[in-house]
């Protein structure tokens, strides 16, 4: 995943095509071909312009699309509401961020996380509405090595495992888990669980069963997640964590959204705090994955390529 399928060195029709090709192509066929119509859709592209750059991905747009209607967007319905209810649209965009919170990104983290002294302290940077904080409590499925959850109702992953996976016999031992999220989700308000509905792709199956049941789960037993910026609020958080655990602090689709910069800032911050660094993400190195690369790297302490992932959890590659 790209930022957000946006790259500021290329125009707005060129980031819609590489959106269509590159992350779209294999996954959803709805999102694909409106990507490609929006490339050379003079309208919209108008209006995109007209917002500021972080706010023109392709996924920002489409799931603010899908908040108004109530459903995915053809091409037809998306220049239908530019035209006749840009304002409302605009809003949305503004007021929204892409925090896409795919419960099955655990199933990269795991084999990871039991490899750590135990107990842990999770603490995610990113976090949305802190489905990704659950590790512990849904079980797992690699092509047939089942691992089981600490809640019974929770929804069971799967993932194809590919290369020597040290996949693990039980789930990890939680004591303390937070999140920290610039805007916070609430699981809890119907509101925000629209939102994330709203970011997933049409023609993607099981996502949605999943994600409902991953959100049903953090109902029972709700994460915090603490409002906050990563580059400033991450070390009062850390130090919060319990004495006697392995702190693990951890992301996935974060990096994508922090100039080079900010990223070398972030590492600095993680390397300086007492904690073991589990980056499920973008390379850390550069903006943007290279076309077609639909994967996340898996690092431990910015130095160790654990494995290569898929961004939403289908299959992990150890190659450590």
């Amino acid at each position: 995943m790209s930022l957000a399928g946006h790259d500021l060195s290329l125009s707005i029709g060129e980031n819609y095509l590489a959106f269509s090709r590159h992350e779209a192509r294999g996954r959803s066929r709805a999102y694909e071909t409106l990507a490609a119509e929006v490339a050379g859709d003079p309208p919209v592209l108008a209006f995109l312009a007209s917002l500021p750059p972080a706010k023109r991905q392709p996924n920002l747009l489409f799931a603010a699309v899908r908040y108004l209607l109530g459903r995915p967007a053809d091409i037809a319905s998306l220049r239908a509401l530019v035209a006749g209810r840009g304002a409302d649209l605009a809003a949305v965009i503004q007021a929204r961020r892409t925090q896409t919170n795919e419960p099955a990104r655990c199933t990269s983290l795991l084999p990871a996380l039991m490899l750590l002294p135990q107990p842990l302290a999770l603490l995610e940077v990113g976090a949305s509405a802190g489905l990704t904080l659950l590790p512990d409590r849904y079980s797992y499925d690699y092509a047939g090595h089942r691992v089981t959850g600490t809640d019974p109702r929770a929804p069971v992953l799967r993932c194809e495992p590919r290369g020597p996976v040290p996949l693990p016999e039980r789930v990890p031992d939680v004591r303390w888990r937070a999140g920290l999220d610039l805007n916070p989700l609430d699981v809890t308000s119907d509101d925000d669980v629209r939102w994330l509905r709203c970011l997933l792709w049409p023609g993607e199956p099981g996502r949605g069963q999943r994600l409902a049941a991953a959100i049903a789960t953090a109902r029972r037993d709700p994460p915090a997640v603490h409002r906050g910026d990563l580059l400033t609020d991450l070390p009062a958080l850390a130090r919060q964590a319990p004495p006697g655990a392995t702190l693990v602090i951890y992301h996935s689709a974060v990096l994508g959204y922090l100039s080079g910069t900010e990223r070398r800032q972030f590492a600095e911050t993680v390397r300086g705090l007492d904690a073991v660094w589990l980056s499920n993400d973008v390379a850390l190195d550069v903006p943007v994955l290279a076309p077609g690369e639909a994967s996340f790297q898996l690092v431990r302490d910015g130095r160790t390529l654990l494995a290569t992932a898929d961004t939403h959890g289908t299959w992990l590659h150890w190659l450590a």
